[in-house]
């Protein structure tokens, strides 16, 4: 008897799923929101037109490139180039002459550099700016602790110096000692005086 119930739950399920495709084929979704209901499972990636790059990469390159355009040697290399290239337009032939007086090429591959140099300058100080964030929170941070480590310090030695007060200093025991030895030499300088007294 239970297998026949077991077997009539399986039937109506099957038959409620075939409902359930029917009406999804009725109303014209596609095979791919039928998988997306699965929330078990991951989506597939999605295709991008976009040519993918390692941000990591890329940005120790716009550091490296932002920590050269930074030296003097950059100044020095680009300042030479242009004066060659200047003297070669001028003083060379007219056939090997490739950029004449308005120096309008030149004109376009410094404004080239400068395009790509100044976004990779910005990413690089972004890049330090994160990384300045992430030092300035650390220091933070332990700076919490050496202040929390000073009180819980500070605490403990005026513990101490309040249990100190009540014990016997090294000072008072000194003190106490001296008062013990006047003594004892007074007793032995006058004791024929404090015999005759008591008489």
């Amino acid at each position: 008897m239970q297998a026949r119930e077991h077997g009539l739950a399986t039937d109506a399920a099957e038959r409620a799923a075939e409902r359930a495709g029917k009406s999804a084929q009725s109303t014209g979704s596609s095979a791919l929101t039928r998988s997306r209901v699965r929330l078990d499972l991951p989506r597939a990636p999605r295709r991008s037109l976009l040519p993918e790059y390692d941000p990591e990469a890329f940005g120790r390159l716009s550091e490296r490139v932002a920590r050269f355009l930074g030296t003097g040697r950059f100044i020095v290399w680009m300042t030479l180039v242009i004066i060659v290239w200047v003297l070669w337009n001028i003083f060379a032939p007219d056939d090997l002459r490739f950029d004449k007086y308005p120096f309008i090429f030149l004109t376009l591959m410094l404004s080239l550099q400068a395009s790509y140099a100044a976004p990779l300058i910005l990413l690089a100080q972004n890049r330090q700016d994160d990384r300045d964030r992430v030092n300035l929170e650390q220091d933070r941070k332990q700076n919490e602790r050496s202040i929390a480590d000073t009180e819980y310090l500070t605490r403990e030695i005026a513990a101490l110096r309040m249990g100190l007060g009540e014990v016997a200093t090294r000072d008072w025991i000194r003190s106490e000692f001296q008062d013990l030895i006047k003594e004892m030499d007074e007793r032995r300088l006058f004791p024929a005086e404090r015999d005759e007294g008591d008489r």
